[in-house]
Formats: structure tokens, sequence, C-alpha cells
């Protein structure tokens, strides 16, 4: 009976779509601090360990949390320019025939679909203005479809943050 209730949780987890006040403590912990220890989460949760796995389990798998990573400072790696390029296309619906493109770059380290003047938006980093302006020039520029480019350089990161997390 236990599993049976478990599954029915899950399955209503996943039509829905929610998660809970304690997976939001979970997520408020993780998210500021990924390699804490579960015991500790657990601790400072009142609940045990297993279910602090079980529930960053079922989260993953609802795609509430994706990946893990470390964040690393590009500027360490020789990559001291920051760029967002607005990035044009003929038409918006050649966006899919230009991820597969900007995804070889591997530089480019994010990209948007949006509105506004621009049909696309990405970040990418660069070792220096010689080194972007091979990337513009050399890759961005030549995939087809690409009818113009807008550069923004940023010369500071002020704000670096995970998005609140709102308690019902």
């Amino acid at each position: 009976m236990h599993g049976k209730l478990k599954s029915s949780k899950t399955s209503h987890y996943q039509l829905m779509g929610k998660i809970d006040n304690l997976d939001r403590k979970i997520l408020e912990i993780v998210m500021n601090n990924a390699r804490i220890p579960s015991k500790d989460v657990a601790a400072e949760c009142g609940v045990s360990r297993a279910a602090i796995h079980q529930r960053l389990q079922r989260m993953q798998d609802l795609n509430v949390i994706t990946g893990s990573s470390y964040n690393v400072n590009p500027k360490t790696l020789g990559y001291s320019t920051c760029t967002f390029i607005g990035v044009s296309l003929v038409r918006g619906a050649m966006y899919r025939e230009v991820i597969p493109e900007l995804e070889k770059i591997p530089e480019v380290v994010e990209c948007h679909f949006t509105t506004g003047p621009y049909t696309m938006l990405i970040k990418l980093f660069a070792r220096d203005n010689e080194h972007l302006m091979e990337l513009l020039n050399n890759k961005i520029q030549t995939i087809p479809g690409v009818t113009g480019t807008e550069t923004l350089i940023s010369l500071d990161h002020s704000i670096h943050r995970k998005i609140p997390i709102m308690h019902t």
C-alpha cells in the first residue's frame, strides 16, 4: 500500500508539476550550496536523509532541478571579454536551424529566442577583442540565415543570483 501511495503522489506531482514547502526549503538550501551534505539538508529540514534524496530525485525527474555544475570564472581560463550579441535571422522560424550551428561554437554559453529587435540573443566569452571579431566574422555571421548582429560588450558583471523560491 505504501508503494502505491508513493506512486500515486509522484503521479500527482508529475501531472500537476507542483512542489510543496519542504521541496522549496530544500531548493533554497541546495541552490546556495550545491555541495552541502544531504545529512545537513536533512537536519535543517527536520527530515531523514532518505527523504532528501527522494525529493531531490523527484525534482530532477520533474525538471525542477536541471543539471549540476560548478561555477567557473571565465577570466581565470583566459576569457576576458563577455559579450551579448543580438542576432537577426531571415525568418524567426530559422531559429531551430541556427541553434545546431551555434552549438558548434564552444565560446557561446547561452542562446535565447527573443521578442523585440533581435530574433536571438546569445552570450559568449572571448579571449579578447580580436578573438571576438574572429567569432563574429568567421563563425556567427557566416551561419546561413543570419542577416545581422549587434554586439554589446559587458564591462562588469554586477549581479548574479538565483531565482527566489516563493513559499505558498
